[in-house]
Order: C-alpha cells, then sequence, then structure tokens
C-alpha cells in the first residue's frame, strides 16, 4: 500500500491561482469555471496551523459531494465534478488532486455567511448567558449549554478575509444582499439545515450547527457553493455522547484547538507545531464523519 500523500499547498503553474485561503486553494479553469483544491492545512484561532492533517482534504471534498447530490432537489449548486478522470487535462495532470479537488461553475458569490442554529453551543451559547438571545434572537429561559433550540434559527454572519466573521442582524443582512434575496437564502438555508440535521441523526450524528455560502451565476440563479456540512463549516455530535450542559465532544477541529488551550501560546502568528498524537487523532475523526455520514469508508469507497 503507497504513502499517503500529504498536500500543504499546490502550485500549479499551468492554472491562474484565484485565491488561497486558510485552507483551499482555488485556481481559475476556464472563464466560466474554476478548481477548488482542498488542501489538508488547518486553522485554528485565525492561525494557519504549520502542521497538515492528513487526508482531511479529501473528507471536506467528499463530504461536501455527498450532500451536494443528496440535497440537490433543494436547490441548485455549483459542482461540476469532483471525478478526477472527468476534469480538463489541465487539472489531470497534476496526480495530487486526485480526490480532493472539486470543478465547479464560477459565481457571484454573496459577501455573507448564511449561519443555522439548531442547538446552544459556542458563541451562541455565549451570546445567550449573556442577553438571553442569540443573534436577537428570542430564546425561552432556562436553556442550558448544548439544548436543542425549539426550532433552527438564521444568524447570518459577514465573510472576513481574515480574523473572525462578525454576526449581523437580519436587518443589516438584508441591506447587504437585498430583501428578496435574503428572504430566499434565509428560507434556503433552513429548508437545507433541515432536512440535512434529519438524515443526520438517522446516521448518529447532530448538526448543531452550520454555514452555508451562496452565489448566483450569470443568468442570476442562487447556487449554494463552496464546502457544504463537512466539519469544518459545521458542529458534529455524536448522538451516542450527546449530553446537556456541556459542551460535546465534536468531529471537527475543537480536538486541535482544546489542545493549543494547553500551551503557552498566545494566538498570534507563528502557530505552534502539532505533535503527531494530536495529528493520527485529528485525522481519524474527519474520517469517521465521513464514515458515519455515508457508510462508506474514504479508503475504499465501498459499504
Amino acid at each position: 500500500m503507497s504513502a499517503i500523500e500529504i498536500v500543504s499547498e499546490t502550485n500549479l503553474s499551468n492554472l491562474r491561482l484565484v485565491n488561497r485561503g486558510k485552507v483551499r486553494d482555488v485556481y481559475e479553469v476556464t472563464e466560466s469555471e474554476l478548481l477548488l483544491v482542498a488542501t489538508d492545512r488547518i486553522s485554528a484561532f485565525d492561525c494557519i496551523i504549520p502542521t497538515p492533517i492528513p487526508r482531511k482534504g479529501e473528507v471536506l471534498t467528499t463530504i461536501s459531494a455527498f450532500w451536494l447530490e443528496k440535497l440537490g432537489h433543494l436547490t441548485a449548486h455549483h459542482l461540476i465534478t469532483t471525478d478526477f478522470e472527468q476534469m480538463p487535462e489541465a487539472v489531470r495532470r497534476h496526480p495530487q488532486l486526485r480526490g480532493r479537488s472539486m470543478l465547479v461553475k464560477k459565481t457571484k458569490v454573496f459577501p455573507v455567511e448564511c449561519v443555522v442554529r439548531g442547538y446552544l453551543a459556542g458563541s451562541g451559547w455565549k451570546d445567550y448567558r449573556a442577553t438571553g438571545k442569540v443573534c436577537g434572537h428570542e430564546l425561552p429561559a432556562g436553556l442550558q449549554e448544548a439544548d436543542r433550540l425549539p426550532q433552527p434559527i438564521f444568524t447570518p454572519a459577514t465573510k472576513a478575509a481574515t480574523g473572525h466573521d462578525e454576526n449581523i442582524t437580519e436587518a443589516e443582512f438584508a441591506e447587504i444582499v437585498g430583501n428578496k434575496t435574503a428572504d430566499r437564502l434565509r428560507s434556503l438555508a433552513l429548508k437545507i439545515y433541515q432536512e440535512a440535521a434529519e438524515y443526520a441523526l438517522t446516521r448518529g450524528i447532530i448538526i448543531a450547527d452550520t454555514k452555508f455560502e451562496f452565489g448566483q451565476d450569470e443568468t442570476g440563479e442562487i447556487l449554494l457553493i463552496d464546502e457544504v456540512l463537512t466539519p469544518d463549516s459545521s458542529r458534529f455530535w455524536s448522538v451516542e455522547n450527546y449530553r446537556v450542559g456541556i459542551s460535546p465532544p465534536s468531529f471537527d477541529k475543537q480536538f486541535v484547538r482544546d489542545y493549543l488551550e494547553t500551551l503557552d501560546w498566545n494566538k498570534q502568528p507563528p502557530a505552534p507545531e502539532l505533535p503527531p498524537g494530536i495529528v493520527e487523532a485529528t485525522s481519524a475523526r474527519y474520517l469517521e464523519a465521513y464514515r458515519i455520514l455515508t457508510g462508506k469508508n474514504l479508503s475504499d469507497g465501498k459499504n
């Protein structure tokens, strides 16, 4: 068995680099198509960690493709293919991209994050403790950390190029994208979350919250874009380990954050290296999230 290839960064001389984010490298393939490459980079506290997580990029790509296919009846999306053999020759000449790349339609991206929360966690829990609300949404008194909300709530945020995304009100959201578009994006985000959360529960995973991105194609149609319902964009909890009153263990990079919190590090670049044990355990969590959600192992694609 060949060793797993770790991809921390790509530099494709024959394709124009459009953007290098915390995790993804984005290239222009044609005037109407982009290539999203999910590397094995991981970030925490808005810093890119120098130690990559093996297979993380593959997990993000395959989980996104799984959800886009499963939820395609709810909304159009930007994915053309994740099949490496179906991609243009300019892409296929780079074998390290196999399994971690999405060929997608170009869109005009809305500069907002469409966040949906179904449970009280993270910044929502902090907000509730301070105000009794989450991003302006009135909630019943007496809720505990990790409580399921009476119904999912839409809590948009701005997209920050660096640093944290900032929560905004729905009125501010409407000012940015327009009232009609705001209504459509809110409705889509809630509908997608609801169906995905119901499915995930049947597989033993709670989707506590997630964020979606949308864009418009040249005809003005709204498309679901970027990564979808992955451990990087969502908070996944195991039904088996779920308890109210604590922050349940998750399948995302919270494990890495928890480790970094034990170090004498000021959360400013450069970030520290991760020890092998933390790297292996984090990779295992991402792979397990894929296995539970899809019923398949990423290594062989079989049931």
